[in-house]
């Protein structure tokens, strides 16, 4: 699991990142995004993911990867947005959006460990294909937690759902780079 660990750090800071670059030249506009738009942000990302994988043409000249990076991102974007709310003009600086991403990412990754150990690292063998699946279904769920207005009956919280989808991007991210590894 010390590999899984080094290599999750790696992708999280390629996110991170971008994500600091983006706050630098756009500030944290997105405080003002409501969940739901959040959420609809993230769909749009997997579904284009699932259209990449079946599609043989490709028009846009960007690949998967840069689409798990935006769901790692936006979704981390949805946990801040559920611990301080929605705000009407941007709130937050570089530092402190980074704080926020780190404590976020910190809490994430420390799921994944704990998870990974019961598991047994059984993504190591899944398709890339079947964690984008997962992703979207992580989404329809949240989807319909956002109409019962955040109310669940037995079912874990929007919170572990966004956690769920960073974790399931990041091992995309590394399953990506470990087939790239071997095709060079």
């Amino acid at each position: 699991m010390e590999k899984t660990s080094a290599q999750y750090d790696a992708v999280i800071k390629t996110c991170r990142d971008l994500f600091s670059k983006k706050m630098s030249d756009y500030g944290s506009a997105w405080r003002i995004l409501r969940l739901p738009s959040l959420t609809d942000q993230i769909f749009i990302k997997a579904q284009r993911i699932r259209g990449l994988q079946e599609n043989a043409v490709h028009k846009v000249d960007e690949g998967e990867a840069s689409e798990f990076i935006g769901i790692i991102n936006y979704s981390i974007m949805a946990l801040v947005q559920l611990e301080k709310g929605v705000v009407e003009q941007p709130d937050l600086n570089l530092e402190e959006s980074l704080e926020a991403y780190d404590k976020h990412i910190k809490i994430t990754k420390d799921l994944m460990m704990n998870k990974n150990h019961d598991y047994g690292e059984a993504w190591r063998d899944m398709r890339i294909s079947s964690l984008t699946d997962l992703i979207l279904q992580k989404l329809l769920r949240v989807k319909q937690i956002e109409d019962n207005k955040g109310k669940t009956l037995v079912s874990e919280g929007i919170d572990a759902n966004y956690q769920d989808m960073i974790n399931y991007a990041v091992f995309a991210l590394i399953l990506l780079e470990e087939i790239n590894s071997k095709n060079s």
